[in-house]
């Protein structure tokens, strides 16, 4: 059998390593085997911190909105649960970007919170739900009669499903156009 070299191959292979570890300090970006064992740790490393990055945030955004909440004189705890017996979800992250951008909005929901933990009902949240959704629903109402021809075969069954069309599972899309308007 004729010999076979792997020169290449091993080459590449090594070029590539030696790649990733630009930038190391002494040997770890120079000899092959240092760099190797580096790069390798160095993956580990960033896979293990990518977790970490998830929960450091977390604790800052808890932070941000805890100082915040001292300045509108109620615990962190105490906010976090008027919320969710108001029923208002906004995550962490949003609530510690509000409590540093725009404070009058941050008081509106401190407000809430507190409310929601007087009495314990719902009452100021479904008002401003009904008030959100209002118009939300007569757009989508307006788009939906002028989109109709753009709309799929499935998007539009659907549709007509909501409206109470009947027949609308066996018609094609001009029966149900026509239907539909």
């Amino acid at each position: 059998m004729t010999r076979v070299k792997g020169g290449v191959v091993s080459k590449n292979r090594r070029r590539k390593v030696l790649k990733q570890a630009k930038g190391y300090f002494g040997s770890k970006h120079r000899l092959y085997k240092t760099a190797q064992e580096q790069v390798f740790h160095s993956g580990a490393y960033a896979y293990r911190d990518r977790k970490a990055n998830k929960r450091n945030f977390r604790k800052l955004w808890i932070t941000r909105i805890n100082a915040a909440c001292r300045e509108n004189e109620i615990s962190y705890s105490k906010f976090i649960n008027g919320l969710n017996i108001a029923g208002v979800t906004v995550n962490r992250k949003m609530l510690a970007e509000l409590a540093i951008d725009n404070k009058e909005a941050f008081k509106n929901l401190v407000d809430i919170a507190t409310d929601a933990l007087k009495n314990g009902k719902k009452k100021e949240t479904k008002e401003v739900v009904k008030k959100e959704e209002k118009p939300v629903k007569k757009e989508e109402k307006k788009e939906t009669k002028k989109d109709y021809s753009k709309m799929t075969v499935a998007e539009l069954k659907a549709e007509a499903k909501n409206q109470n069309v009947k027949g609308y599972s066996t018609m094609k899309k001009d029966e149900l156009l026509k239907n539909l308007k």
